[in-house]
C-alpha cells in the first residue's frame, strides 16, 4: 500500500468512525456501570464494530458484484453519502443524530447496549462500511494491500476502544469548545475525501470505460 493511499485511509477511518466524538455518547450509554462493566461494554462493541467492518472490506466488492452494482456507480454514491456526513459535521448535526439514535435505544436495549447502538451504527455506520468498500476497491486485488488496509482498520478500532476508556477525560479535556472545532476539521477533511471518490467514480464513465 502506497503513502498516500494510507494516509486517505487512516484519515478516513478516523472521520468516519470518529473515536473521539464517540466518548461522550459511550459515557451516557454507560451512565450508572461499574468501570468492569464498562470495559465489558467497550470490548465486546469493538470486536462486533472491528467483525463487521473487516467483512464489508472483504467481501464488500463480491457483495456489489452479486447485486450488479458498478464500482464506478459505488463510488460516485458512496462519495455522496461521505460528502452528506461531512457536511452534517462541519454545520454540528451529526454529533446531535447519533446522541438520538443512542437515546432512542437506551431504554429498550439497556443489555445489549455493545451491538446497538454501540457496535451497529455508531460505530459500523454505513459511513464507514462505505468508506471501506471504496478504500478496499482502490487495492486492486493485492494481498498485501488488502492486509494493510485490515491492519489499519485494527488500529482506528483499537483507538476507539481506548476512546472509551478514558472517555470522561477526553470529555474533561476537550470540553464543548474543542469537540465543535475538531468535528469541524475533520468533516473539512472528509469532504475532500468524499468528493475525490466522487471524481474517481466519474472519470471511468467519462473515459468510456
Amino acid at each position: 500500500m502506497d503513502l498516500d493511499l494510507m494516509l486517505s485511509t487512516i484519515v478516513t477511518l478516523l472521520v468516519t468512525v470518529d473515536p473521539v466524538g464517540l466518548a461522550p455518547i459511550f459515557l451516557s450509554l454507560t451512565h450508572g456501570m461499574s468501570g468492569g462493566e464498562r470495559r465489558g461494554v467497550a470490548l465486546r462493541a469493538t470486536l462486533i464494530a472491528t467483525g463487521i467492518l473487516i467483512f464489508f472490506a472483504i467481501a464488500g466488492r463480491q457483495l456489489l458484484d452479486w447485486l450488479e452494482i458498478g464500482l464506478p456507480a459505488f463510488r460516485i454514491g458512496g462519495g455522496l453519502l461521505l460528502f452528506w456526513i461531512a457536511f452534517e459535521m462541519v454545520f454540528e448535526r451529526r454529533t446531535e443524530r447519533k446522541q438520538e439514535t443512542a437515546d432512542a435505544a437506551i431504554d429498550e436495549h439497556a443489555r445489549s447496549i455493545a451491538a446497538f447502538p454501540l457496535a451497529i451504527p455508531l460505530m459500523a455506520g454505513p459511513g464507514a462500511i462505505t468508506a471501506l468498500i471504496l478504500l478496499s476497491s482502490r487495492t486492486d486485488g493485492n494481498a498485501l494491500a488488502l492486509l494493510a488496509l485490515l491492519l489499519l482498520l485494527c488500529f482506528v478500532m483499537a483507538l476507539c476502544f481506548l476512546a472509551f476508556l478514558v472517555a470522561g477525560r477526553i470529555v474533561g479535556l476537550l470540553g464543548r469548545t474543542g469537540s465543535l472545532v475538531m468535528t469541524r476539521l475533520l468533516g473539512i477533511l472528509l469532504t475532500a475525501l468524499a468528493v475525490q471518490f466522487v471524481i474517481d467514480g466519474i472519470r471511468p464513465l467519462m473515459e468510456g470505460h
